[in-house]
């Protein structure tokens, strides 16, 4: 018995009989009606159709930053505000352990999403959580684990060859190192990549220190205390590149006029320095919404694992050259 045949024996719409039988006050019916449809539901022993209870779940983020670290640079920010996104859409419970936080009693996850970089042992502890687990920003073993990482390959030769189509002869590196919560240290991609791309034939224009934006400041200035130095720069972050731009305004280097900069991240200031910032869009929030989409799949069944590689886009603004010189 359906809806439909309780209708066509009450001589009334499908409407009025779902109506009826979920007791909808706003329903204007006579009685006799109302007791006929309900009498041939009970007679035919009709049986209502109960909506499915969607499932819920309950998803952990483990982030290798602490809060403060977090708020000091907006990429990992980003990432995180794309997860929660992510998770309010699909109704996910998400509770959150920052670095240096106490991990919480609860140890049966559906999902855990690894937030940056992390050592065997801090995997070990995640393992603990809940059999999912989804890195984002790292890959570190990719044949039992998902990840979501950007193309590091595609933005280095964006920002390369854009300053190489300027005119540009002499590029130089800023960057950062980072380590494991666990003192393990993490080899950069992007440094890496500009030592091969050159055959190592601008290292000596290469600076490495952390990922601040006095760091970023620092470097700048040891490079323009140089005799000789790159007339371009690729700067492994938007904070390195805001310390750098400060460091050539104290000596009164033009940018982009005596020096060209290329940064990465795209976080919601570069498009506000002075010059504005030419910089590698990464996309984060779509790598946080992403990685909850792993998890989801996971859940359901999926048992093969996956990588998930990112484009990037190059944003040009006003701190490289516009043309060859």
């Amino acid at each position: 018995m359906t809806l439909k045949d309780i209708a066509k024996l009450s001589n009334v719409s499908t409407s009025t009989v779902s109506r009826v039988l979920n007791e909808d006050p706003t329903l204007s019916v006579q009685e006799e009606t109302r007791q006929r449809i309900l009498d041939i539901a009970k007679e035919n022993q009709y049986i209502p159709v109960k909506k499915k209870i969607k499932q819920t779940y309950r998803m952990v983020l483990v982030h290798w930053f602490t809060r403060e670290q977090e708020l000091e640079d907006d990429y990992y920010l980003a990432i995180r505000l794309g997860i929660e996104n992510a998770c309010h859409e699909h109704g996910i419970q998400l509770d959150k352990i920052f670095k240096d936080e106490q991990t919480p009693k609860h140890s049966a996850y559906d999902g855990v999403i690894a937030l940056g970089k992390f050592g065997s042992d801090e995997i070990d502890t995640m393992k603990k959580l809940g059999k999912h687990i989804v890195f984002v920003d790292s890959s570190p073993d990719e044949s039992n684990y998902d990840c979501v990482v950007i193309d590091f390959e595609q933005a280095m030769n964006q920002a390369i060859e854009h300053l190489l189509s300027v005119g540009v002869k002499t590029i130089g590196y800023i960057g950062g190192r980072e380590y494991t919560n666990s003192g393990q240290p993490i080899g950069e991609r992007r440094e890496q990549y500009f030592r091969s791309y050159f055959n190592h034939t601008f290292d000596k224009f290469m600076h490495v220190g952390k990922f601040s934006i006095q760091s970023g400041y620092l470097m700048m200035k040891e490079a323009l205390a140089h005799k000789e130095r790159a007339e371009a720069y690729i700067i492994a972050s938007d904070p390195l590149a805001i310390g750098a731009l400060r460091a050539c305004y104290e000596a009164h280097v033009k940018v982009p006029e005596e020096i060209s900069f290329v940064s990465f991240n795209d976080i919601p200031q570069a498009k506000f320095t002075i010059p504005s910032l030419t910089t590698v869009k990464i996309h984060q929030k779509y790598m946080g919404h992403t990685a909850i989409e792993l998890l989801l799949e996971r859940i359901k069944g999926r048992d093969i694992s996956k990588k998930i590689i990112v484009s990037t886009k190059l944003m040009v603004r006003h701190s490289t050259r516009e043309t060859k010189i």
